[in-house]
């Protein structure tokens, strides 16, 4: 499912406009939504029974470009990352 089909999902159990749906996603998920905005300032957003959003700090390393094969250097960054919680991963997890 992507963006359009989780608004079109939302306005329909929720009997209102897509456009009400498309504030409502990208009130959560949207560049400077929730989510996004609780990470920038360093928290760390947890969903009882679905995940956590955090970030991790990645150190500065060298690497290969592919294309010339030459050493380079990639910068310390901070990367978003998502673990699934329990509940999730047993729904996954179920036999059909």
């Amino acid at each position: 499912m992507n963006k359009p089909g989780l608004v079109e999902a939302i306005a329909r159990t929720l009997a209102i406009s897509k456009a009400k749906a498309g504030h409502i996603v990208d009130l959560f998920f949207g560049d400077h939504g929730l989510i996004a905005a609780e990470l920038r300032r360093g928290g760390k957003v947890q969903i009882s029974g679905f995940g956590n959003f955090e970030t991790r700090k990645r150190a500065a390393r060298q690497g290969r470009s592919p294309r010339t094969g030459k050493a380079i250097s990639i910068k310390a960054t901070v990367a978003p990352v998502f673990r699934a919680g329990k509940g999730l991963k047993e729904t996954v997890n179920k036999k059909r």
